[in-house]
C-alpha cells in the first residue's frame, strides 16, 4: 500500500528534522523544503497528500505561498505553522486557504492528530438521509460531486480548499436544516475549539465568496440568528 506523502516546509532545520522523523515513524512518506523556492521544486515533480507550511519564511512567506497554491484547483490540504499565536493570526491563516493552523511551539503528536483529522473525510453524527445516498447535488448553477469531491458552476470547476469542501458537503447533505456552530465544529474535526472560536464563520465567509452572487446578502448559506446556518439549495425566489 502506497504511503501518504507529506511535504514539510520550514526555514528551521531543527523543526524540519523533528517533524520529518516523527511523521516518517508514523508511516508517512515525508519530503522537506526550507523555503518557497525549494517547495516549488518539489511541487514541480509531484503533489503531496498534505502540505505543512510555515508562515514566517525568508523570501516568499507562507501566507503568500498558501494563497498562490490555493489558486490551483484540487490542491491538497494545507496546515499552517506559525510562531504567531493570536486569534487574528489564526483567522488570517484560514482566510488565505489553510485547512488548519498550529501555533509554535507544538507537540509533534498534536500535529499528527491534526494531519489525520484534516485528511479524514467528514463524517456526521446524524443518521444519513435519503439525499445523502446520492453522489451528486445541484443548487442553482452549481453541482457538487461527492465521488470526485468537486464543485462546478455549469461546466467550470471552482477551486475549494479541503475545509471549504467539507463544509459545503455538510451543507448540501443537510439542506434546509438549521445547523448550529457547535454542531458544525463537531463535524469538522481538526480545529482546536474555544468559546470564541470563529473558524466556522471564516469558512462560511470564504465559501460564500465562491458561490454567492452577493456574499453580503446570501441566497444559499443563510445566517440563522441564535441558531447558526441554514443551507437553502433553491436560493431566494
Amino acid at each position: 500500500m502506497e504511503k501518504d506523502t507529506i511535504f514539510v516546509t520550514d526555514d528551521d532545520p531543527g523543526i524540519r528534522e523533528l517533524v520529518a522523523e516523527y511523521l516518517t515513524s508514523q508511516g508517512y512518506a515525508v519530503e522537506t523544503a526550507e523555503d518557497a523556492v525549494s517547495l516549488d521544486r518539489l511541487l514541480a515533480a509531484r503533489l503531496p497528500d498534505l502540505l505543512v507550511l510555515d508562515w514566517m519564511m525568508p523570501g516568499e512567506d507562507g501566507l503568500s505561498v498558501a494563497r498562490r497554491l490555493r489558486a490551483q484547483p484540487g490542491f491538497p490540504p494545507i496546515i499552517m505553522l506559525s510562531a504567531k499565536g493570536e486569534d487574528i493570526d489564526r483567522i488570517i491563516g484560514l482566510e488565505v486557504g489553510a485547512d488548519d493552523y498550529l501555533p509554535k511551539p507544538f507537540n509533534p503528536r498534536e500535529l499528527l492528530a491534526r494531519i489525520r483529522a484534516v485528511m479524514r473525510r467528514p463524517g456526521g453524527a446524524a443518521a444519513p438521509t435519503a439525499a445523502e445516498t446520492a453522489k451528486q447535488f445541484r443548487f442553482g448553477p452549481f453541482s457538487v460531486n461527492l465521488d470526485s469531491r468537486t464543485l462546478n458552476r455549469n461546466s467550470d470547476e471552482i477551486a475549494l480548499t479541503t475545509g471549504e469542501y467539507e463544509l459545503l458537503e455538510i451543507f448540501v447533505t443537510h439542506a434546509n436544516r438549521a445547523l448550529s456552530r457547535d454542531w458544525l465544529m463537531d463535524q469538522l474535526r481538526g480545529f482546536e475549539r474555544d468559546p470564541f472560536d470563529r473558524s466556522i464563520d471564516v469558512r462560511v465567509n470564504r465559501l460564500r465568496k465562491k458561490i454567492e452572487n452577493d456574499p453580503s446578502n446570501p441566497a444559499y448559506i443563510r445566517t440563522q440568528r441564535g441558531q447558526g446556518y441554514l443551507f437553502v439549495p433553491q436560493g431566494k425566489g
